[in-house]
């Protein structure tokens, strides 16, 4: 089993999926019994996290019930038989309202499963809860109108970051190994940093979702990466019902740490002033992940950020465009329930030309060749994942004003609108024990390879310090 990171024997909420899988195949505990402690660890952190949204323990219970009796006659149903998982709210579930983090929209239960979630029940998963997010996606932030603020396990005065917040809240605290989020911006990576979590942005098409949406996809949020990479054998299944999604490959999932020997990584610290400065924890620890990558064998050199200011203001005017068609549509009344931050961002979108917003979106064209002419010379890029290192719980975004609300994913956006596979993986802590992430770009397509070096880094790094421990009363 994975090496424990403290001197304690470690609980079963906090066993990897991959040594759960091999304890319920050597017969050393259950399902039944896995589940029975993530529910009671749930209910130790959840007052002060409030990471959750439709927790159903009787039917987590059930579940876990019928696949203990599976692997008791050797006839697991898939590769993560029994392995506690939760979803993002904005991921559907059959019969289960997706309120998307907002008050203002309609709660009604939905047909079916999305890909992701079809795709974990197919191989056993056990999807216990759902996890809570901002209003529409559009936050990197715990704050919501629908769900209650949502805390980070490491500072509960710190924000989990978004929109993947309350999967990146669940997996630090330990609501068992195996958590989904979206990422459109860096809402995956971004709380997957701040939470000290491997967080997988695949490449763009790799993990079918419904709906699909430029630069939009779902992704694996884990303590290490063998559980990313494990999760990834099942997401990136195919899916008829994403019209964008990749054809099937034959990808070996199990991945090893990738050699380093004479690879050509950029270092990308310097984006020309777009966005929040770097601050000076989060560059520290950046140049430490690339000194071990050098000492590894690896070429390191630094290269410059190609996402300018004229690029993050036409996206910022295509988002505002593209929420406020959703919101206009909705009665005044109803619309005043979103999240005030969100409503004054979007509002501005109805001020602008169609020429501004086609202008926005073709900031994604160049994105994208951008970030191919850069791979032409390098197979990985590192960068940091966020320019800063923490911010209060209650803020909507680090900066927390609606009309600068992007200048904190400069360094993780320009991969969505370019499609390559990024990870974020912890990297080191600042002085008050805050975790800060690295990221790991690979060329499109080389998800694989991202998570070998995102595994390689694990060894380099070496020991992770404990995780948070949950409150007492």
């Amino acid at each position: 089993m994975h090496k424990p990171v403290s001197d304690d024997v470690t609980s079963l909420h906090d066993l990897s999926a991959v040594d759960l899988i091999a304890g319920y195949r050597a017969r050393q505990f259950s399902p039944s019994e896995v589940m029975d402690d993530v529910l009671a660890h749930v209910a130790a952190w959840e007052p002060a996290i409030k990471a959750l949204y439709l927790l159903d323990p009787d039917a987590a219970r059930t579940a876990a019930k019928a696949s203990t009796e599976r692997w008791a006659n050797d006839e697991p149903a898939g590769v993560l038989d029994g392995v506690p998982a939760t979803v993002k709210d904005n991921i559907a579930t059959k019969g289960q309202p997706m309120p998307l983090g907002a008050a203002s929209v309609t709660r009604t239960p939905l047909a079916a499963d999305a890909p992701p979630v079809a795709r974990l029940r197919e191989a056993g998963a056990i999807i216990f809860a759902k996890t809570t997010m901002p209003d529409y996606g559009m936050l990197s932030s715990g704050l919501s109108s629908y769900h209650p603020l949502t805390r980070n396990p490491w500072d509960l005065r710190m924000n989990p970051g978004g929109s993947s917040a309350g999967a990146g809240a669940a997996a630090a605290a330990g609501y068992g190994p195996l958590h989904v989020g979206t990422d459109i911006g860096g809402s995956i990576r971004l709380p997957a940093s701040w939470c000290g979590l491997v967080g997988l942005k695949p490449s763009f098409g790799r993990v079918p979702i419904d709906p699909p949406y430029v630069g939009r996809v779902a992704g694996p949020m884990t303590r290490i990466v063998d559980d990313a990479a494990l999760m990834m054998s099942v997401l990136s299944k195919p899916d008829r019902r994403d019209g964008t999604s990749l054809p099937p490959s034959d990808l070996h999932w199990k991945v090893a740490e990738k050699p380093t020997r004479k690879l050509r990584i950029g270092l990308m610290l310097d984006l020309g002033g777009v966005g929040q400065a770097l601050e000076a924890p989060v560059r520290a620890t950046t140049l430490a992940a690339a000194k071990a990558f050098e000492d590894a064998g690896a070429v390191v050199s630094e290269v410059r950020g190609f996402l300018t200011r004229e690029m993050l203001d036409g996206l910022d005017n295509f988002w505002r465009a593209r929420l406020w068609d959703d919101l206009a549509r909705l009665a005044p009344e109803v619309r005043a329930k979103t999240l005030p931050y969100i409503l004054q961002w979007a509002e501005r979108g109805a001020a602008l030309s169609g020429v501004e917003v086609v202008r926005g979106f073709n900031v994604t064209m160049t994105l994208r060749a951008s970030a191919a002419k850069l791979f032409c010379d390098y197979d990985y890029i590192i960068s940091p994942v966020s320019p800063g290192v923490k911010f209060p719980a209650e803020f909507a975004s680090p900066v927390n004003d609606p009309q600068a609300p992007f200048e904190h994913i400069t360094y993780t956006v320009p991969w969505n609108m370019s499609e390559n596979p990024a990870i974020s993986v912890n990297a080191g802590f600042d002085d008050d024990g805050f975790p800060i992430g690295l990221q790991i770009i690979g060329r499109r397509f080389d998800d694989v390879g991202v998570l070998g070096m995102a595994k390689t880094f694990e060894s380099l790094r070496g020991e992770q310090r404990p995780w948070p421990k949950a409150p007492t009363a």
